[in-house]
């Protein structure tokens, strides 16, 4: 029986998806649970599952393209069934929209797309490798190299917008890759097998620069995780009346402590934004007026702590949430933040992983910012805005000494948390971290 392959929500913020790679072509034979297509959702990059099996007759969508949750993206049927009428004439489900253009040649190919694109019932969803049951599937390399990629149009090489954007920040020229996608197109895997150009001497900048046409300026179509980044932002910084609390805490105490944990080898590898997670969670529960979310008619009060900590990601930034942080040790917390700080550098992370965070933590010490204040993730009531570690002159006990202080500052939504409440707050976490042994008491 033929059935439409639909775009799912996959997160509970997601609208749309980036189609990023087919891994079914048209006319390969697929069952139920194979990985027809990656997808980039608002916050990470995803595996598009087929729930019926039978032969991939037509994609609707070409990679790069962008399309709204619940638009048809593809047809599974048998390989000599009818499928004119699930193609229909063109128009859309409600609430389903054209695919919009990623950039350069895939426009026109996504426009065409978009002119044939149905919807209908959900026969595939979106899922990370981990969700499925099973491991993310490695690159598989062909028995002999391809002929390079092509030309094509003037000379341009045909590439997904995704390979386009790896190969620029690689520095690897698509011209000599040998394309494995449709028609010789040149795709994600194939830029990932090239050669790398060497890397950037040491102190140059992480990423290349873009090299510029003629006009001056390169317009380059927004990410998903961008568009959510600047949604949330407006969803914030305008509705939440916000006000600010910093603190200063002299850190020679957990500075001791860390070096006697790193004395005990690998087993002891904790970094100071695990210890300054687990003070957080610890104060979190002594003031659970902090812990807390808002709701537009009343304010939900969390008993269990679950910490979100920002993580940079290409394009912007994803908050990965440690659970019941309070209840879990400092080698536990730094195991959990190293492995889920990876996975969301990679796109991997499965949504239960960075939703439903009660407080927030954005550290910017290690790129020796003292101070700054950070947007309250909403629901959220609280973000905790960390600096760097300073030695700089105190006075203490009449004379002057040098001391190693951080600088935190906790921005509160006030609709939630009054002034002597944040207050309050930050002193118990002041006290916590420089008596870093009560962490473990």
């Amino acid at each position: 029986m033929a059935t439409k392959v639909v775009m799912e929500a996959l997160s509970p913020t997601m609208e749309e998806g980036r189609l990023i790679e087919w891994k079914k072509q048209e006319g390969e034979t697929v069952a139920a649970g194979d990985v027809l297509a990656e997808v980039e959702t608002d916050k990470a990059v995803m595996e598009l599952v087929a729930r019926a099996g039978g032969v991939l007759r037509k994609q609707l969508v070409p990679a790069g393209a962008t399309v709204p949750v619940a638009t048809t993206v593809a047809v599974i049927a048998g390989k000599d069934e009818d499928i004119a009428a699930l193609l229909g004439n063109g128009s859309a489900a409600p609430g389903a929209g054209a695919a919009k253009p990623a950039q350069g040649a895939a426009g026109a190919e996504t426009a065409a797309a978009a002119e044939t694109a149905g919807a209908a019932e959900t026969v595939a969803t979106a899922e990370t490798a981990a969700a499925a049951g099973k491991a993310h599937p490695a690159p598989v390399v062909a028995a002999a190299p391809a002929a390079p990629a092509t030309p094509a149009d003037g000379g341009r090489v045909k590439a997904s917008p995704l390979a386009r954007r790896i190969a620029a920040e690689r520095g690897v020229d698509l011209a000599g890759i040998a394309g494995s996608g449709p028609g010789g197109r040149v795709v994600q895997r194939d830029v990932e097998r090239a050669p790398v150009a060497a890397a950037p001497a040491a102190g140059a900048a992480p990423r290349p620069a873009r090299a510029l046409p003629d006009e001056g300026y390169a317009d380059e179509p927004l990410t998903q995780i961008r568009k959510t980044i600047a949604k949330r932002l407006v969803q914030s910084i305008g509705p939440v009346p916000t006000f600010y609390l910093t603190a200063e805490v002299d850190m020679e105490r957990a500075w001791d402590a860390r070096e006697a944990l790193k004395a005990l080898g690998p087993e002891g590898k904790v970094s100071f934004n695990d210890i300054i997670l687990k003070a957080v969670a610890t104060a979190l529960r002594q003031h659970p007026a902090c812990n807390a979310w808002w709701q537009d008619d009343h304010i939900r009060y969390w008993r269990d702590v679950h910490v979100g900590v920002a993580v940079a990601v290409e394009d912007g930034l994803i908050t990965p949430v440690v659970r019941h942080a309070d209840r879990k040790t400092l080698r536990e917390i730094s195991a959990e933040v190293r492995d889920m700080a990876g996975r969301a550098r990679e796109r991997r992370l499965r949504p239960e992983e960075y939703t439903g965070a009660t407080f927030s933590i954005s550290n910017l010490g290690m790129y020796d910012i003292s101070h700054f204040t950070a947007i309250i993730n909403p629901p959220e009531a609280g973000i905790l805005a960390v600096g760097g570690i300073i030695e700089k002159p105190v006075a203490a006990d009449g004379q002057v000494t040098i001391r190693r202080r951080m600088q935190v500052t906790m921005s509160c939504d006030h609709r939630v948390i009054d002034g002597a409440t944040g207050a309050e707050f930050l002193r118990t976490l002041k006290t916590l971290l420089e008596n870093p042994l009560a962490l473990v008491w």
